[in-house]
Order: C-alpha cells, then sequence, then structure tokens
C-alpha cells in the first residue's frame, strides 16, 4: 500500500517558509534599505563635527577629506578589491595635503587620533603643518 505525504495540522507546522508576496515585500524592504544606507556618503567622526568637506579624485579613487584645526579625516569612497587597495594609503596622504594646501606632519593626536588600525585603506586621520 503506498504511502502519501501527511499534511501538517497546523500552519505553523510547515517552517517558516514565505508566501511570493511577503518575500516580494521583504525583498523591497531590503532594497530600499540599501538605497537609503548608500545615499549617506561618508559621516564625519564626531571630532570632525561642522569640518569643511572636500572631494578629491586620484587615479580614479574618491576620497571625502575633512578639514578641522589643522588636522585632516580622509575617507576613501566606493569598493576596492584588496589588491586595488594597495596604493590607498599614500593616496591619503596626498588627498589631505591637496584638499588642504598644508603638509601632513603625522597621525592626528589627542581627540583627532584615529581608532582605526595602522594601514587602514578605509578611513585615516592626519595632523596637518600649514605655513
Amino acid at each position: 500500500m503506498p504511502s502519501e505525504p501527511i499534511a501538517p495540522r497546523h500552519p505553523a507546522a510547515a517552517g517558516p517558509g514565505l508566501s511570493p508576496r511577503r518575500l516580494r515585500v521583504s525583498l523591497l524592504f531590503v532594497l530600499v534599505l540599501a538605497v537609503l544606507l548608500s545615499a549617506c556618503g561618508a559621516s564625519p567622526a564626531s571630532p570632525f563635527f561642522g569640518a569643511t568637506r572636500h572631494d578629491v579624485t586620484l587615479q580614479g579613487i574618491r576620497f571625502a577629506v575633512l578639514l578641522k584645526n589643522e588636522n585632516a579625516e580622509v575617507i576613501r569612497l566606493g569598493y576596492l578589491s584588496r589588491a586595488e587597495r594597495r596604493p590607498v594609503p599614500g593616496l591619503m596622504v596626498l588627498a589631505a595635503e591637496q584638499a588642504s594646501g598644508c603638509k601632513v606632519a603625522g597621525p592626528a593626536a589627542g581627540i583627532y587620533r584615529s581608532p582605526s588600525l595602522p594601514g587602514d585603506t578605509g578611513e585615516a586621520r592626519f595632523q596637518l603643518k600649514c605655513p
């Protein structure tokens, strides 16, 4: 005698599957959230609130440079593969110098100090020496 599959007694017993409509709504929500978050761009760290923003592109890589009190925060914009990130630390120094017209004296100190690890290619903070 062939056995037939037994239907679940309660709809919740079938598992957490999504109906096609709920799946579409969920995907739409994720898409809208991703668009809203990607539109945020680069936001300054709290010590750089009120800083002047300059957008700089070097070797096709975009940076947001925030300048305040002879300090610079440089934020790389966009995605880069691991191999493409190799020149970024040097380009961050050049971006800070180009935006400020000053020379980078070294890493920022005090409240402007970066919490990032040395060599971070997403964000760097520098002390500037201006004429």
